[in-house]
């Protein structure tokens, strides 16, 4: 049976090193040299997106993660006079776009979604979709993607793409009116999946052909104490966007198991207790570095060696 193989990467800001370090690990198992090769389709999400644009444009994965440990820092670097103009945290985004945009231009200059090597799914999210008629203009999610066919993107630059799916709002401005796809699908697994059987890009696999390998980026143990949480606005504005980019991770996951079975797997690795990692956090670049190098990949690898491979 022909296989189609997929990865997915979820979001994470700075905490996309972690996935870039597990990739780099996997692929330095014997018999799993090339597993990136043979990829059929990336999809990503917020940095994830940028992972998947690097992995579709062939990029060597030492060169992604230099993303995040030579760049991380002036990405997201905040200065007096930015919480001074913004009033604090209160208004304004935390970090400007022109950081991200240079690196992303040293690893993708002028090449377009169509010039890829690979096929991707990269999710935003569309403030506004501007339409003509006011009974139909409204905001809406947004998937960038290079697939042949009916209304593809192969025309938008991956710099410009890639600024859309990480424009995380309060940490980034919305750029051409786009911000982070997390806000509607922290994890893509499940829009890859659906994309592999949409009839507008045909051909496509059948179900039984797909094998998808999700990653995240690492996740914090959170929980609120009590049976009982009566609050408002205040109480629950912090904790209320870990809860929905949580939530929406789970039930991709579990969307994917229940369709595919073995023929998914996901690597999620999970924070020890007490440690959390922000989407911002460079200063934690040695403990996400060490943590990741520390992740036990065993069953992602045999998992590999398993399904990945034509026999």
């Amino acid at each position: 049976m022909a296989k189609y193989r997929v990865v997915s990467i979820d979001g994470g800001g700075i905490r996309g090193l972690i996935t870039a370090i597990l990739l780099r690990r996997i692929a330095k198992e014997p018999g799993l040299e090339n597993f990136l090769d043979i990829v059929d389709f990336v999809a990503g999400t917020s940095t994830g997106g940028l992972l998947a644009l690097g992995i579709a444009k062939g990029l060597e994965l030492e060169k992604i993660k230099n993303l995040y440990v030579k760049k991380g820092a002036s990405i997201f670097k905040d200065t007096w006079w930015d919480n001074l103009v913004n009033l604090g945290e209160f208004i304004g985004a935390d970090y400007s776009t022109e950081p991200l945009r240079n690196a992303l231009d040293e690893l993708f200059g002028k090449t377009k979604l169509g010039e890829l090597k690979k096929k991707v799914l990269i999710t935003s999210f569309d403030l506004d979709n501007e339409a003509a008629d006011p009974a139909r203009r409204t905001w809406k999610p947004k998937i960038f993607h290079n697939f042949p066919g009916y209304s593809n993107d192969n025309d938008m630059l991956a710099v410009d793409v890639g600024l859309y799916t990480s424009a995380a709002p309060t940490y980034f401005p919305s750029v051409d009116g786009y911000i982070d796809g997390g806000v509607c699908a922290s994890n893509p697994s499940m829009c890859a999946l659906a994309q592999t059987q949409d009839k507008r890009y045909e051909p496509n696999p059948s179900m039984d052909e797909v094998i998808l390998l999700s990653l995240g980026t690492g996740t914090s143990l959170q929980y609120i104490k009590g049976k009982v949480h009566d609050w408002g606005y205040v109480q629950w504005v912090k904790p209320l966007i870990d809860i929905m980019l949580d939530g929406i991770t789970g039930i991709a996951d579990y969307q994917c198991r229940q369709i595919l079975g073995d023929r998914y797997h996901r690597l999620a690795p999970v924070f020890p207790p007490g440690i959390t990692v922000q989407m911002d956090d460079v200063k934690k670049i040695p403990v996400m570095t060490d943590f990741a190098m520390n992740v036990n990949i065993d069953k992602t690898v045999a998992w590999l060696r398993r399904t990945w491979f034509d026999t």
